[in-house]
């Protein structure tokens, strides 16, 4: 019944976003190109919904925040193979209005330490390098000030958040390492990034399961939180779109480093292992499942944002040559997969739409979320979260190249 709702939701949204995109911004013709490019179509489709980019994930207020940084980093992408003047006016719609002059970022607070905060700065290298204003790179500088004083675990691994003490989560290796290594390789000292393959070569050492090859959402250092083993300080299970985050950070990260650092191989080789466990869990259709390893669990369901994110690492890996070449096919089954089980169009508009998105999950926190089966069953489904949006478009995007 909830899914019902969401999805009734999205589309009543959807066409209420119609006539004010197309009348105020005249960011889209209406209705939609649907022969072009599904990354395209799926951008088009994010300016109807949100004719400015602040409001991406329906927020009713601009703030610094990762879905918007994961969201137009991926029109970004786009944006360098089509130079199409509205992706650009988009992207540094968003920046304009939250970065000043002096590189201070508006509603960013940095004494919260929070690694998720770190995440729209990848976008910064690219405006700064397009644009050549200076507040950009200041503003980069600022993230990176975030992580000098960042608190850390006793073996050096990024806290997620300072409210989350000694926790390191799948997710933050991609909110902080892949913007850590860019700014060392375009601004910093490269001896830096061994402290880049350290977050890695923690999770590695820590997180993973024997039985299934894969690592488990989060690890508490402390082992005091009521989600944590006592033993091993491990949540319980493997969060489908957790792994996303980790397969986005490490391809993203291989993208950057230099090939000859002596541990861009271990990397790689880890990248690939990963994948390869992954791959295991992939349903016939091409996706995966909430729960990853316990498809037939009653209750568990395919989920959208986590089968986005392995499609793109795959496909990026592939294209980058960080995968064989034969790992083009897996991602292409990914994707065919979003398309078949996950992709619903407007027939009017031409507005399409990712369904089958899990809103949020995490660890701990208030309300407490333990970690459970049940807790990941519980969280609510809904269309076109930010979260799946944004590896759909990337995904597409590496499949054409």
């Amino acid at each position: 019944m909830l899914k019902g709702i969401l999805r009734a939701a999205s589309v009543v949204a959807c066409t209420a976003f119609v006539s004010s995109a197309a009348n105020a911004n005249d960011w889209v013709q209406m209705p939609l190109d649907n022969t072009q490019s599904w990354s395209m179509r799926m951008i088009e489709s994010e300016m109807v919904r949100f004719p400015e980019a602040w409001q991406i994930d329906w927020d009713e207020k601009p703030q610094w925040d990762y879905v918007h940084g994961l969201n137009l980093l991926a029109i970004t992408e786009v944006y360098q193979d089509t130079k199409d003047p509205r992706l650009l006016s988009y992207v540094k719609g968003y920046y304009d209005m939250l970065v000043q002059q002096d590189g201070s970022i508006k509603t960013y607070d940095i004494n919260k330490f929070n690694i998720d905060m770190v995440n729209p700065g990848k976008v910064l290298f690219f405006l700064y390098e397009e644009t050549g204003n200076p507040k950009y790179k200041k503003a980069a500088d600022l993230l990176r000030t975030q992580l000098t004083t960042h608190p850390r675990t006793e073996q050096g691994g990024f806290w997620h958040k300072k409210r989350y003490p000694d926790q390191m989560w799948l997710d933050g290796l991609y909110m902080g390492a892949p913007f850590y290594a860019e700014y060392i390789v375009k601004y910093g000292d490269m001896k830096e990034l061994d402290d880049v393959f350290l977050q890695f070569e923690l999770i590695e050492e820590h997180l993973y399961d024997e039985k299934t090859g894969l690592p488990l959402h989060g690890w508490d250092a402390s082992k005091k939180q009521k989600w944590a083993d006592k033993e091993t300080g491990l949540s319980q299970h493997h969060w489908s779109r957790s792994l996303g985050w980790y397969a986005m950070a490490m391809v993203d990260v291989l993208e950057v480093v230099p090939a000859e650092h002596p541990k861009t191989p271990w990397l790689q080789g880890r990248f690939k292992a990963f994948i390869d466990a992954t791959l295991t869990y992939q349903h016939n259709s091409g996706t995966w499942y909430q729960v990853t390893d316990l498809g037939s669990r009653e209750g568990n369901y395919l989920e959208a944002s986590g089968t986005a994110m392995l499609t793109y690492a795959m496909a990026k890996g592939a294209s980058l040559k960080f995968l064989p070449e034969e790992y083009k096919a897996h991602a292409e089954k990914g994707f065919a997969g979003l398309l078949d089980q996950m992709i619903s169009v407007n027939p009017e508009t031409n507005v399409i739409s990712l369904e089958q998105v899990c809103a949020v999950a995490g660890l701990g926190g208030n309300p407490y979320r333990d970690g459970s089966f049940d807790y990941y069953m519980s969280e609510p489904i809904r269309a076109n979260d930010a979260k799946g949006v944004g590896p759909f478009i990337l995904a597409a995007h590496y499949l054409n190249k």
